[in-house]
């Protein structure tokens, strides 16, 4: 465990009505009586960092909790690229696993819950535990590196409460007092707290949804399964991977595709561990060596990387064979993503053509108007059973990495993420808490003109929260990925976090902790003049190339790209032929591959616009 250093600390539970229940930790003791209702709560006075004590806690019984450091205490929330443990991204980061001996660092981790009817008093379950090799890999991967560098900078111990639900909006994440100024939301929460509402809805909407008799896969059906060994494939058509089939021929089909290659295995690979990289798929997948299953994967978002235990693989020919499962849109392999099998040193590639066979249609399913309500996805009920039982708790700060569910009400995010940041204020009786937050990274397809996005919109509320006292963002607009909504280089996030706390909460005055951000432009003639503020040592294109993704408009607001110069603190944007300039966007797309604009500590600047 690990408690907030410089602040009271609260210690509470229950006990039997009118029990008198003696705290006593590091040198101080302090008792309480139980309520009525057997809740009681004890305040130790505020402490230095140091550690480990040993906490006693005696009513009609004794609790000893051993190994408690004081230190600083961090609430960790979001959606998937919070929750994303170090073991999702065990390739990329083996070394910082292998070599993890931070005992001080420590996570908790709140299992996820749900409560549509009002705050929850305790989590469900959860424990502590330290930055070693092996449990490291539970880790939040942004949480950590985070953890990592504020400790190594001050020597204090650092505590995470990882409280994060992929998936989800922030209006889950929010209290009901925080939303009551949203009169749609808040009619919403009052009707969720009826529990009979919510479920004769979710019986209506599973009665609803006609489905089609269940057929069953021809490729687990036969005498002999289409992954065995001895299968001889018959009628199996060519078909590239990575790729999807529905842009190989196969329109509109939701189903279950085999897909089957021969690859020849060389002697010096045989008989050691090996492993086989088939990237992202989409959706689900069983995959198959030899006739032997090696792993299976239920949904798109994480890197198949499947172990092969020595002897699967025999020198010569290998049969590998994938089912894959797709239930709406594209189903197949992911683009731009490792397909190979490593063993022994060696690399054989998997990309390329490989034959597929179709195993089952499934016939559309029908849903008549009513759709279900999902607690995790409604107003309050994540903040009711995650964050809640934890506003007793101390904490040094907040750190949010959420936003993607929010694609879909992107202008509202403007509203909702202050609202938020006032609301955890009001809650841990912080009115100046520390919040420091995530603009979202790059994603989805380049464009090649100047265009318009939901994800842009988002980075603009990230960036006008600026205002709201006492905030902090890690702006990662180059450190997503075109093809995966979860990139893979999570340490960058988590370090530029740590540069925004060191400047903001641990009041370091000599470090550059943000990339550049508008200030202010104004026309001069066929020009527009841009001033930046947080330009560090200046103003640079990283890639050494003119800067790029920098749009300008008229009157008619139609974009073109512009030509650029940096001068000083300042960048020069103007296009042949416009006379009349009014408008600039820079990196305005939800991926502007490409976006240049730094500062000389490598730190990229904020998308932006001046049209609002």
């Amino acid at each position: 465990m690990v408690l907030q250093r410089d602040a009271k600390l609260n210690i509470w539970g229950w006990a039997s009505p009118g029990e008198k229940v003696s705290v006593r930790f590091n040198r101080k003791s302090v008792s309480t009586i139980a309520a009525s209702d057997g809740r009681w709560k004890a305040t130790l006075p505020a402490m230095k960092a140091g550690g480990p004590y040993v906490m006693h806690i005696k009513g009609k019984n004794t609790i000893q909790l051993e190994d408690v450091l004081i230190g600083d205490v961090w609430l960790c929330a979001g959606q998937s690229n919070m929750v994303h443990q170090l073991s999702l991204h065990n390739i990329r980061y083996a070394s910082d696993i292998a070599e993890a001996n931070y005992p001080e660092i420590r996570q908790f981790w709140v299992a996820t819950k749900t409560s549509l009817t009002g705050p929850e008093k305790d989590f469900s379950s959860g424990s502590w535990k330290s930055a070693n090799p092996t449990d490291v890999e539970d880790f939040s991967a942004v949480a950590y590196f985070f953890a990592k560098q504020i400790h190594r900078k001050y020597r204090v111990p650092i505590g995470i409460i990882n409280t994060s639900v992929g998936g989800t909006p922030i209006e889950a994440w929010t209290s009901e007092d925080g939303l009551k100024d949203f009169a749609e939301i808040a009619a919403t929460i009052s009707k969720n707290k009826d529990t009979s509402y919510v479920n004769h809805i979710n019986r209506k909407a599973a009665a609803s949804q006609k489905i089609a008799p269940a057929i069953i896969d021809k490729g687990l059906t036969g005498e002999i399964k289409w992954y065995d060994r001895n299968f001889v494939p018959k009628s199996w058509q060519r078909i590239s991977v990575p790729g999807y089939w529905e842009d190989q021929g196969l329109g509109n089909l939701n189903g279950v595709v085999w897909y089957r290659r021969e690859v020849n295995i060389p002697k010096e690979m045989t008989g050691v561990p090996a492993r086989l990289f088939l990237g992202r798929i989409v959706d689900a997948d069983m995959v198959y060596v030899n006739g032997r299953q090696i792993g299976q994967t239920g949904y798109q978002y994480p890197q198949r990387r499947y172990a092969v235990e020595p002897g699967i693989l025999t020198p010569g020919k290998n049969i590998l064979v994938v089912r894959v499962q797709n239930t709406g849109g594209k189903g197949g392999f992911v683009p731009d993503k490792p397909y190979h099998v490593e063993a022994n040193g060696k690399i054989i590639e998997l990309t390329g053509y490989w034959h597929y066979k179709v195993g089952e249609v499934y016939s559309p399913t029908k849903r008549n108007g009513v759709e279900s309500i999902s607690a995790q996805n409604q107003p309050t009920s994540l903040f009711n059973a995650m964050v809640a039982p934890a506003a007793n708790f101390p904490i040094k700060g907040v750190l949010w990495y959420q936003g993607e569910s929010n694609s879909g009400n992107a202008l509202q995010y403007r509203e909702l993420l202050p609202a938020l940041i006032k609301d955890y204020r009001r809650v841990f009786s912080q009115p100046l808490l520390p919040f420091l937050y995530v603009q979202l990274p790059n994603f989805g397809d380049a464009n090649y003109l100047p265009a318009e996005g939901s994800w842009p919109i988002l980075r603009e509320a990230a960036l006008h929260t600026l205002e709201v006292p006492n905030t902090g963002m890690a702006v990662t607009i180059d450190l997503g990925e075109w093809n995966d909504i979860h990139p893979d280089n999570k340490k960058d996030v988590g370090e530029r976090l740590a540069l925004a706390a060191r400047t903001l909460v641990y009041n370091e005055r000599n470090v550059v902790s943000s990339g550049p951000l508008f200030k202010s432009s104004h026309i001069d003639e066929n020009k527009i003049i841009i001033e930046f503020d947080h330009i560090g040592s200046g103003l640079v294109a990283n890639d050494g190339e003119e800067l790029s993704h920098f749009a300008i408009a008229d009157d008619s607001k139609r974009f073109v790209w512009a030509k650029t110069r940096i001068e000083g603190n300042k960048v020069i944007v103007w296009a042949e032929g416009m006379n009349n300039p009014k408008y600039v966007r820079y990196a305005w797309s939800d991926n502007p591959a490409g976006a240049n604009l730094f500062n000389l500590e490598g730190l990229p600047a904020s998308p932006f616009r001046t049209d609002k």
